[in-house]
């Protein structure tokens, strides 16, 4: 298993778990619709894609640069040089991985009902 990249900036990252902080990472992957509609639209595709995001997204290249750059340090997707393209495609093993963690954190369940509020 690749070990993903965890930086949060001033979050003070330090004094939380691992868990807790690639919980916090892969969340933020789901933050903004952006990269939502990229991930989407790679699993559509469901082969590499170099040029038709900024087409098929509608937003400037800048920004889907920019939410490109976000995905790849998570490690959710991966890029490959072609040419003077970057071809970008989903990382099905830090998917699976983040799945997992995810699955884990949101399958809890309270235990107690109606014990609280």
């Amino acid at each position: 298993m690749k070990q993903l990249i965890l930086k949060m900036g001033l979050a003070k990252t330090e004094i939380f778990t691992e868990d807790q902080n690639q919980i916090a990472l892969f969340a933020k992957v789901f933050g903004h619709p952006a990269r939502v509609a990229i991930l989407q639209h790679l699993f559509k595709i469901d082969t590499c894609v170099c040029g038709d995001l900024v087409t098929e997204i509608k937003l400037a290249q800048p920004t889907i640069s920019q939410h490109l750059k976000e995905l790849k340090l998570l490690g959710l997707i991966k890029g490959n040089v072609e040419g003077t393209r970057v071809c970008y495609c989903i990382d099905s093993e830090n998917w699976t991985t983040m799945k997992e963690v995810m699955f884990q954190f949101l399958n809890q369940d309270t235990t107690k009902k109606d014990m609280c509020c």
